[in-house]
């Protein structure tokens, strides 16, 4: 995914002395969607209980991306679009998590639009709509002292929630901080197995740089060896 090094590989011949292949951008994003399935379902509603946030509000501006909207969003999206608003609630009645997209249209295929421009052209006001609608007890959202990962929600989108949310509803907004820290950290089964060939590859690729093949004694100079492995890793369209 988006929240971290994203190297994909199968056991299969390549260049590598462990013969470990890197997945096509396809699968790779195929996997990548899948985990998100797979995290959405299994993982958030337990992570929500734990911190007691039954509505989680991610709310982001195109070119300046919270941290979190990128873990996210489907691995096609390389952005969020115009102003993306992602309700999440913990239903626990139910024992359902919601998840809403105050848009004009679905992000992905988790987040169903709840938003019509043209009938209601208030985005703000929708968005309240939904609140007053599921009446959370605790509305967790992206701010923190401690983690700028968990920062994401900026000013300008903070002070204007804060204007359009009735008053009843301002003593229940709380720092997601510590679920947000929880989302990201935490991996599941499918996740850490792949994690083992990622660590394989990254052996293989610093074995290469250290090796003679790359470094001549009395010539080659560190930052020779740091522009040869940032060389490699694009080479294999990786990233760091």
């Amino acid at each position: 995914m988006k929240y971290y090094v994203l190297i994909l590989m199968l056991f299969q011949a390549s260049v590598f002395s462990q013969n470990l292949a890197i997945l096509s951008q396809k699968k790779q994003s195929e996997i990548t969607d899948a985990w998100l399935s797979e995290k959405l379902e299994h993982q958030l509603p337990v992570l929500m209980d734990e911190t007691g946030i039954d509505m989680w509000l991610i709310i982001s501006r195109e070119y300046n991306e919270d941290p979190i909207i990128k873990t996210l969003l489907p691995s096609t999206w390389l952005a969020a679009r115009r102003r993306t608003m992602l309700v999440i609630f913990r239903n626990k009645k139910m024992d359902f998590l919601e998840k809403i997209a105050v848009s004009r249209y679905d992000v992905g295929k988790h987040f169903k639009k709840a938003w019509n421009p043209e009938e209601n052209p208030n985005q703000w006001k929708r968005l309240v709509e939904i609140i007053a609608e599921k009446r959370p007890a605790k509305i967790g959202v992206n701010i923190s002292d401690d983690f700028g990962h968990a920062d994401g929600l900026n000013h300008t989108e903070y002070e204007l929630l804060k204007a359009h949310l009735p008053d009843k509803y301002q003593d229940r907004l709380v720092s997601a901080e510590d679920l947000a820290v929880k989302w990201l950290e935490t991996r599941t089964k499918s996740e850490m197995q792949t994690y083992r060939h990622i660590q394989a590859i990254a052996h293989d690729i610093i074995k290469e740089g250290l090796s003679e093949k790359v470094i001549t004694p009395g010539v080659t100079t560190t930052t020779d060896v740091v522009w040869w492995f940032r060389d490699k890793i694009a080479s294999l369209g990786l990233q760091t």
